[in-house]
């Protein structure tokens, strides 16, 4: 009998102060079932650590930390290296896929394991957390019943201006909302390529430190953003995570 791939949410990021930080973002039926896994698949061992840690706080870890097993899968991580990650669990082994933040397999590097153990017949189980996409779309008034995940765009302002134009005039016509992210020290530079590259009516919403005690959601449209940057108020969004939403009207 095979083992359940469970996957399992992390933080979005940490507030100051409390005994205990995950209480209110992570579920405790989620810190439960992690807390009994001793065989992890994560983007990262050391940042995954450090999450086990925070779980074992209040919940008793299977095993020692140092005894806990995990394996990295990431974007240079090979295919063929797949197999290998899910031995254990074709053997009977439960396991849990961390992402770096947020829930596995949705913009992260998970989706192809988890692929793959449907091919085996491998259990999968999706434990509920926070999901900055979903959060983001919740929170900007923007179309909620058809959205779409983009990524980062290209780093070259000629590349990227198309890119937004293009975005841009897929979400009027599709009257669809168009999600972004940033290397969060590029996102001013960001949103001044939204602003000045969308039409004026185009709703814009940027989306900082979601969960977060220093959490911002503000949606504007393009006009109202351009006048907003030139009175110097410009979103506290530097080096803070961020999603960017847009919606052609």
């Amino acid at each position: 009998m095979t083992g359940t791939l469970y996957l399992i949410p992390n933080h979005l990021g940490l507030s100051d102060g409390a005994i205990d930080p995950l209480a209110r973002i992570i579920p405790e039926q989620v810190r439960q079932i992690t807390s009994q896994l001793d065989y992890f698949v994560a983007e990262n061992a050391k940042t995954a650590r450090a999450f086990l840690k925070l779980i074992g706080n209040q919940h008793p870890l299977a095993r020692p930390l140092q005894e806990i097993m995990i394996s990295e899968l990431n974007v240079n991580t090979p295919a063929q290296a797949l197999a290998g990650l899910l031995a254990p669990l074709l053997a009977g082994r439960d396991a849990g896929l961390v992402s770096e933040a947020g829930v596995p397999a949705v913009a992260d590097p998970g989706a192809d394991l988890v692929r793959l153990a449907h091919q085996h017949g491998i259990k999968v189980r999706p434990l509920v957390g926070p999901s900055s996409i979903l959060l983001a779309v919740m929170a900007s008034g923007l179309n909620g019943q058809s959205f779409a995940f983009n990524g980062y765009l290209p780093t070259d302002a000629a590349l990227r201006a198309k890119r937004i134009k293009e975005l841009e005039s897929r979400s009027r016509n599709e009257k669809q909302t168009q999600l972004l992210i940033e290397t969060p020290y590029r996102n001013a530079a960001m949103l001044e390529a939204l602003v000045t590259q969308c039409a004026p009516s185009t709703l814009i919403c940027v989306a900082t430190d979601l969960s977060l005690d220093s959490e911002s959601v503000q949606t504007w449209n393009g006009g109202q953003w351009k006048k907003q940057l030139a009175a110097g108020k410009a979103p506290d969004f530097h080096k803070k995570p961020t999603v960017f939403l847009l919606l052609g009207q």
